[in-house]
């Protein structure tokens, strides 16, 4: 007889193992985001924006190295077991995404970074693309929040790609070096936030991820 096993229960476990992988791997990251976590501190709330492709490294690293993050998950079963595995690490979260649930989400991360000053953690393609083509949500929760955006990147010298998913993801091996980008965090445009603003919005920001290689 075979026994279902609920993924969302092996979280906890899961998350072990995950810290043991980021933390057996050699990460260089950029100076300056040292400077940028200096500037939450005192007050400055962030949103965090990157491709969903290398979301295991970012995600990973920062969950394990930094605290006070907040990520803003699908409402899928897969989100449910991220989720699960980044409040076993300390973090917290709120689920929602483009396609179901995402205005609650954003309104409930905007009040969430406000109270507690926490760092919005967003795959700005996600959750199933088109691959690096952001949405609105990253814009529209800065500009909400009264938040920078921080584009950044990740370089895995060695990992798994999976070529048949649509963002071609990437599982970084255990061991390999990972060399991290950190942009520098910009506001979004004042004036009203309408479809024309929002398409330059995406542009921006999608060039400006483009650019940390």
């Amino acid at each position: 007889m075979q026994i279902p096993i609920d993924p969302v229960r092996l979280a906890p476990f899961t998350a072990l193992l995950f810290k043991a992988w980021i933390r057996s791997m050699r990460f260089t990251v950029s100076p300056n985001l040292e400077e940028i976590l200096a500037l939450n501190r005192g007050g400055q709330r962030l949103v965090i924006a990157l491709w969903h492709d290398e979301l295991f490294s970012i995600a990973g690293y920062g969950c394990v190295n930094i605290s006070g993050l907040l990520g803003v998950v699908s409402q899928s079963t897969d989100g449910q077991f991220v989720a699960g595995v980044m409040e076993s690490l300390g973090q917290t979260t709120v689920r929602g995404s483009s396609s179901r649930g995402g205005m609650r989400a954003l309104l409930q991360a905007k009040h969430v970074m406000r109270r507690e000053n926490l760092k919005a953690v967003f795959a700005v393609d996600g959750p199933c693309g088109p691959r690096h083509e952001p949405k609105d949500g990253a814009v529209f929760l800065a500009r909400h929040a009264g938040a920078m955006i921080v584009p950044i990147r990740a370089f895995p010298a060695r990992s798994k790609v999976f070529a048949n998913a649509w963002d071609r993801f990437q599982l970084p091996y255990p061991l390999t070096r990972c060399r991290m980008v950190v942009g520098e965090p910009y506001a979004v445009t004042p004036g009203k936030l309408d479809a024309d603003a929002l398409t330059m919005e995406r542009a921006r920001l999608k060039e400006k991820l483009d650019a940390l290689t």
